[in-house]
C-alpha cells in the first residue's frame, strides 16, 4: 500500500535544479532508507516532501491529495521531521522540548491540556528518557539528545516520521540504539519511517525499502537485496564493492570496496554539464 509519493518533482535552489522529474513511492508502515553520494539531493528531497522548502513543479501526494493544499498545522498532524542538525533554544528541559511536538494541537494561549501531558509522558517512556524529563537538554549526551528529538516527533502523533541522517555524530553504540528504536516504533507503533542514511550496511539491515539517488534521480529502488549490490553501488558511488551476507541478519552487507578511479572524475564533468543544462532563469 502506498499513501505517500512524489510525482514528477522538480526542486532547485538559486536557479539550479537539484532534483528533476522525480517520482518515488514510499511503502506504508515500512522503513525506507534514502542513500546516495553527497549533494545528490537526499536532504533536499526530504525538505520538499515535508514542505520545509517549496518545489518548482510536480507534486508530493499524501492520501490522494497534494500536501501543498494543507494548512501548516494540519500537515504537522500527518508528518513529523527530524532535521540533520536540530537546534533547541538553550536552557530547555527535556520535557519542555518534547512538548513542542504538541504545537499542532494547541489553541488559544497554547497551554498544555491533560491529553498533551499524557502524550508527552508516553513519548518519553517510548524513547526511554522519562528519567531525564526535568534535565536540561544541553546536559545530555548526543545519543540521549537524539532520543529527545525523536520523542518530540512522537509527541506530534503523526503516522509518518522523516529523519535526515539520524545517526550523524553518534558513536556505534548510540547509532544502533537510535536505529533499533526507530525499528521498534515502526513495528509496535505502526509508524512509517523515511530516513536518509550514509552507512550502507545500516540501510541494508534496518530498511524494508531502499531508494538510491544520484544527481537527483533514482538509480534503483527496492529491497536491500535489490539495491545493495555490486552494479548499483558502482553506478551510484563509483566503488568496486564486495557484497556478502550479514551472518546475523542474513541481509546483504558491503564487506569491502575500492574507489574506481577515473570514472568519478569523468562523472563529475558530465554532472557539471548536466547541471548547466538544468539551470533555468
Amino acid at each position: 500500500m502506498v499513501r505517500l509519493y512524489t510525482e514528477s518533482l522538480h526542486i532547485g535552489y538559486d536557479h539550479r535544479l537539484i532534483v528533476q522529474d522525480l517520482t518515488i513511492h514510499i511503502p506504508d508502515l515500512s522503513i525506507t532508507a534514502i542513500i546516495g553520494p553527497n549533494g545528490c539531493g537526499k536532504s533536499t528531497l526530504l525538505k520538499a516532501m515535508t514542505r520545509i522548502i517549496s518545489h518548482q513543479s510536480g507534486a508530493v501526494v499524501l492520501d490522494g491529495a497534494s500536501i501543498s493544499k494543507d494548512k501548516t498545522k494540519d500537515l504537522a498532524k500527518k508528518m513529523a521531521i527530524l532535521p540533520q542538525t536540530p537546534e533547541n533554544p538553550p536552557g530547555l528541559t527535556v520535557g519542555e522540548l518534547v512538548a513542542y511536538g504538541r504545537f499542532p494541537y494547541q489553541k488559544g494561549f497554547g497551554r498544555l491540556t491533560k491529553k498533551d501531558i499524557e502524550v508527552i509522558d508516553w513519548a518519553l517512556e517510548e524513547t526511554g528518557i522519562s528519567e531525564f524529563k526535568y534535565h536540561s537538554v544541553d546536559a545530555l549526551s548526543g545519543g540521549q539528545r537524539q532520543r529527545v528529538w525523536i520523542a518530540m516527533a512522537l509527541a506530534q502523533e503523526t503516522e509518518i516520521i522523516f529523519l535526515d541522517e539520524p545517526t550523524t555524530y553518534l558513536d556505534l553504540a548510540h547509532q544502533l540504539e537510535v536505529l533499533e528504536l526507530l525499528q521498534r516504533l515502526n513495528q509496535t507503533q505502526q509508524r512509517t519511517v523515511i530516513m536518509v542514511l550514509h552507512d550502507l550496511n545500516q540501510a541494508a539491515r534496518f530498511a524494508d525499502y531502499i531508494i538510491a539517488l544520484k544527481d537527483g534521480r533514482v538509480v534503483k529502488s527496492g529491497t536491500s537485496e535489490e539495491v545493495i549490490e555490486h552494479d548499483v553501488l558502482k553506478k551510484v558511488f563509483h566503488i568496486d564493492a564486495e557484497i556478502g551476507q550479514d551472518p546475523r541478519t542474513k541481509k546483504p552487507m558491503c564487506v569491502t570496496y575500492n574507489l574506481i578511479k577515473g570514472e568519478k572524475e569523468h562523472d563529475q564533468k558530465v554532472n557539471t554539464t548536466t547541471i548547466a543544462a538544468r539551470s533555468y532563469s
